[in-house]
């Protein structure tokens, strides 16, 4: 086996309690190949003996049917010039949400796809089914996180001077729209924002969470720098319209992850078509809207879908990508009647079929994690 063959079985090793392998996390420092024998430097600035040694034996059960001698070297250097290295913590690598197990960003390269509507619900459905989940809404420009969850209150403070999460729907959420009120105009540079994104992950008493979902603002500007910089995330949730000029920004925050080798976990297409209810009084078998036949079920009742936009972007990023389509919400006036009541649709009792495609979406996302 040569350098790079060696390279791309240790990319199967992922680092204790994630799903990010040692090779992205800057771990593999060096090979070396003689004959029938393979040297491997490791890097693991962690202080956990037990999750080195795991590192260690998988190393060699790896790589033990190919060579007759795997000697493993573990250095204490760290490489300051590499932003994706791990940093000293006994459970997590980076030290920063070491309570988390898995922090999942939910992105997009522009705004108004509907990213923060699928935040929520996600977070809901989710919350229905893991027993901690945190929401954190980090567009610091316009957060929306209060009006989607009818709250407006102000977080209280720890004695040790950290904000305590909000409560809503079983989970833990925070908003800089709860510190300044969604009515007030937030004009900082982005060093400030950067500030304030960090803030969030070391000030906020999150506590133990199953699960923390990130409400990212659209681009690939400063927050979503100070996110690669100082956390280790699960992986990326995309979340894009099907019209071109959705794609072509999405397209460049989907490789923005991937060069800073965070995983995308899936695509998400948002309104996708238009979903009419209704009902015909007195019942008649040939009805056409625009060419297309409707189907009348036996009460006089239709369920109806437009394509608004394109057809198809969603499938066409996720194939780009070689990552699964999780779903495709379409675009419906309970989704607005549910936003505006601060009531997310995942958040109710009963779920209608509008809420139940964020379920399946939320319930295809734990198969990915786990």
């Amino acid at each position: 086996m040569d350098r790079e063959q060696v390279l791309t079985k240790l990319r199967s090793i992922n680092y204790p309690g994630f799903s990010r392998d040692i090779v992205s996390f800057g771990m593999v420092k060096d090979v070396e190949i003689n004959d029938d024998s393979i040297k491997i430097e490791l890097n693991i600035t962690s202080q956990n003996e037990e999750k080195k040694q795991q590192v260690v034996e998988s190393v060699k059960k790896e790589l033990s049917e190919y060579f007759a001698s795997v000697k493993i070297v573990l250095g204490n250097k760290t490489d300051q010039s590499s932003p994706s290295q791990p940093s000293q913590d006994s459970s997590n690598p980076t030290g920063i949400l070491d309570n988390v197990k898995h922090v999942i960003a939910i992105a997009s390269g522009k705004g108004g796809v509907g990213k923060s509507t699928v935040a929520a619900n996600l977070a809901c459905a989710l919350s229905k089914k893991v027993k901690k989940i945190g929401l954190l809404d980090l567009d610091i420009y316009g957060p929306s996180l209060p009006i989607l969850l009818g709250l407006n209150e102000q977080p209280k403070m720890t004695q040790d001077n950290k904000l305590i999460p909000l409560e809503k729907f079983g989970m833990k959420v925070m908003s800089f729209g709860f510190i300044s009120g969604n009515e007030t105009p937030v004009i900082w540079r982005g060093p400030l924002v950067s500030r304030m994104t960090e803030q969030f992950f070391r000030d906020v008493a999150w506590g133990d969470l199953d699960i923390l979902l990130l409400d990212l603002p659209p681009g690939t500007g400063d927050i979503q720098l100070t996110l690669t910089q100082k956390l280790r995330m699960t992986g990326a949730v995309i979340i894009t319209t099907p019209q071109d000029i959705a794609l072509a920004d999405v397209r460049k925050g989907a490789d923005m992850f991937k060069k800073v080798n965070t995983p995308v976990l899936g695509v998400i297409e948002n309104m996708s078509g238009l979903s009419l209810d209704g009902i015909v009084n007195p019942i008649d078998s040939a009805i056409e809207i625009n060419g297309e036949k409707i189907n009348i079920e036996s009460d006089g009742t239709f369920n109806l879908k437009f394509d608004l936009f394109k057809v198809g972007g969603g499938e066409e990023e996720s194939k780009r990508l070689g990552v699964p389509l999780l779903g495709e919400i379409p675009i419906s006036e309970k989704v607005m009647l549910s936003t505006d009541e601060g009531i997310p649709l995942t958040s109710q009792e009963e779920i209608n079929e509008i809420g139940q495609v964020y379920v399946d979406i939320a319930d295809k996302i734990l198969s990915i994690i786990d």
